[in-house]
């Protein structure tokens, strides 16, 4: 409901990931003393990876020390570095940086005059199961099909919303299909907290997980998630995002080539469980050029990732790049039709009042759109149909905003792209490296010595993908350079989202001793299961939080801290696709490349 912005190797990943829900830590209740006070990636570190620890208060020692579960015997000892007040609240901090301790375990520090912390592990791999439960989160926002407890485990359910008898609204209307016309539109991810299926979120979640497998197809290839699937010879993250792809194709209109917004209620569901659902009717709504922009990226994208996947997915492929091609060409008729809920309303009924994730600039879509068919294609059509680069900006990317992603998508092949195209490649690789060397500069000094965090800006509705956007875009610095400062810093990003932050959670559910329990998410809600849904990305910390959601129990001032684990906090705490997405991506990415930017030595497993 957000409003805004498969071998050794592939067993040990495959028993980390396929009973995710089994394998993170269980919270662990009243928390000890020092526990509150010190923060830190509550699953863990690499073993050559940096280790730091933020002490919030003022401690009446200098030292700490890293001690193993359950053992009085001290495994490395240090001094706190010098007070430093946080940039936002002003309250002091102590770092302890155990960075040379590198030796395998489990553990807990000790800080003189405060107490320990959440017990840690230090390993190889230590975030394969992370990696796994981010991406079968997705598996547990299945539409339209049983999650049976072979996979989904306590938190099976019977299918809701078949979407099999599906309205046309009005406002999408034509006269090959008037008002009231049945369409069948079954499958998709359900998309936040909420029941409905949007296209345009679907679009910026579809382009991070391609990518991700784009960037690391051996890692995915080894990686098994105990997904109905997952027997099959794809991987799984493909498997998974496919039971979105074909959703997706059944929004476009196959009269004209155009994408409806999105597949709602015109209201939104109580909280209740996906089947308990009384969400009839069904729409599909308005047709726009964002919509039609972002579905022949997505499309034109997954024609390069299924191609090679052609005998387990016959015509796939091809009928991809079909739809590619006719979304683009209406979208050249329709240049630029905006999604106006407000407006929409005032002309039709009945009134549909979920998430509207309108845009009025088009100008990041059709640059996406346009790299992704250039890319696909090798047609200079598309390349010359807009302004590649009409300006220095490297925004992060969010749903409305997609243009990185077309960048990533071009420097990623830029080796394969024809002659025509390297002058702006090296002017996109400049600019980017512009911005992920500003990330990096300065966020060791910060209090809690990560990227995010250092500025309000910061703290917007789902700040949490702004770490792990932030965090994306220094991994795609580290794979132009191999420069090693990049991949530290987006690691530093990983440890905020586990711990290491101003509110001292873990944003990702059943991953840390003190991470989210209550995500405005119905299914968590309205299950009757303590634990909540496994692996998801809690919206995290929002600067105007309690005056979007005007939710009960806010007690914070400061920007960094205006978080509230509470299910009526949908600013602060819903959960959605396109956050989760780029957890995927950064937790594979770091997963991937631990041996080979010596995270871990190789050969470990």
């Amino acid at each position: 409901m957000q409003i805004l912005p498969k071998a050794l190797g592939a067993l040990l990943i495959s028993l980390s990931a396929s009973g995710a829900w089994a394998q993170a830590p269980k919270p662990v209740g009243k928390p000890a003393q020092g526990q509150e006070q010190i923060r830190l990636n509550q699953i863990g570190f690499y073993p050559n990876a940096g280790k730091v620890a933020v002490v919030v208060g003022q401690p009446t020692g200098d030292t700490f020390s890293v001690k193993a579960k359950g053992s009085s015997k001290v495994a490395f000892t240090g001094k706190l570095s010098a007070p430093k007040p946080t940039e936002l609240s002003g309250k002091p901090t102590r770092a302890a940086d155990f960075s040379t301790f590198t030796t395998p375990g489990t553990y807990v520090l000790q800080v003189a005059g405060v107490g320990q912390s959440y017990e840690f592990e230090i390993k190889p791999q230590v975030h394969a199961a992370l990696a796994a439960a981010a991406l079968k989160g997705f598996y547990y926002q299945r539409a339209s099909v049983d999650l049976p407890e072979a996979f989904a485990g306590k938190w099976h359910r019977p299918a809701g919303h078949p979407d099999r008898q599906v309205l046309v609204h009005p406002s999408a209307a034509t006269a090959q299909r008037p008002a009231g016309t049945v369409i069948s539109s079954p499958g998709g991810w359900y998309d936040a907290g909420d029941y409905n299926k949007y296209i345009v979120n679907s679009g910026i979640t579809m382009g991070t997980l391609l990518s991700a497998y784009e960037d690391f197809p051996e890692f995915y290839q080894r990686q098994t998630l105990n997904i109905p699937e997952s027997k099959n010879t794809v991987p799984d993250i493909l498997d998974e995002s496919l039971w979105n792809l074909r959703w997706m194709l059944t929004m476009q209109d196959p009269h004209d080539g155009g994408v409806y917004h999105k597949l709602t209620n015109a209201d939104f569901d109580a909280m209740v469980m996906p089947h308990q659902a009384s969400s009839t009717p069904r729409y599909v709504v308005q047709k726009g050029t964002a919509a039609a922009l972002d579905f022949a990226a997505v499309m034109a994208q997954a024609s390069r990732v299924y191609k090679n996947y052609e005998k387990d997915f016959p015509g796939l492929a091809d009928s991809c790049l079909t739809a590619a091609t006719n979304a683009w060409a209406w979208a050249q008729k329709n240049h630029h039709l905006e999604y106006n809920q407000d407006a929409l309303n005032k002309a039709f009924d009945p009134d549909i009042t979920t998430g509207a994730y309108g845009d009025k600039t088009f100008t990041d879509e059709w640059i996406w759109a346009a790299a992704e068919l250039y890319t696909t294609t090798k047609q200079e059509s598309y390349y010359k149909a807009v302004k590649m680069l009409p300006d220095a900006a490297m925004p992060l990317p969010g749903w409305p905003q997609v243009r990185l992603l077309g960048y990533y998508t071009l420097l990623r092949h830029s080796a394969t792209l024809p002659p025509v195209f390297k002058k702006e490649a090296d002017l996109i690789k400049t600019q980017l490296l512009q911005v992920g060397t500003t990330m990096v500069v300065g966020a060791a000094g910060g209090a809690f010595q990560t990227v995010m965090g250092r500025t309000q800006g910061d703290y917007v509705w789902g700040s949490s993908s702004v770490a792990a956007n932030q965090g994306i875009l220094l991994v795609q610095a580290y794979q132009l350079t191999r420069d090693k400062k990049y991949l530290k810093a987006a690691l530093s990003n990983l440890d905020y989202l586990l711990g290491r932050n101003a509110v001292g959670y873990s944003f990702v559910t059943g991953y840390g001793a003190k991470s989210t329990r209550h995500p405005h998410h119905r299914p968590s809600v309205a299950d009757g299961l303590e634990e909540p849904v496994p692996g998801l990305l809690s919206g995290g910390t929002n600067a105007q939080a309690p005056k979007q959601d005007k939710c009960e129990g806010y007690t914070a001032t400061a920007p960094d801290e205006m978080y509230l684990d509470h299910d009526c906090s949908y600013a602060s705490n819903e959960i959605a696709i396109n956050w989760n997405a780029p957890l995927v991506y950064l937790a594979g990415a770091l997963e991937a490349l631990q041996q080979k930017a010596g995270l871990a030595d190789k050969g470990n497993k």
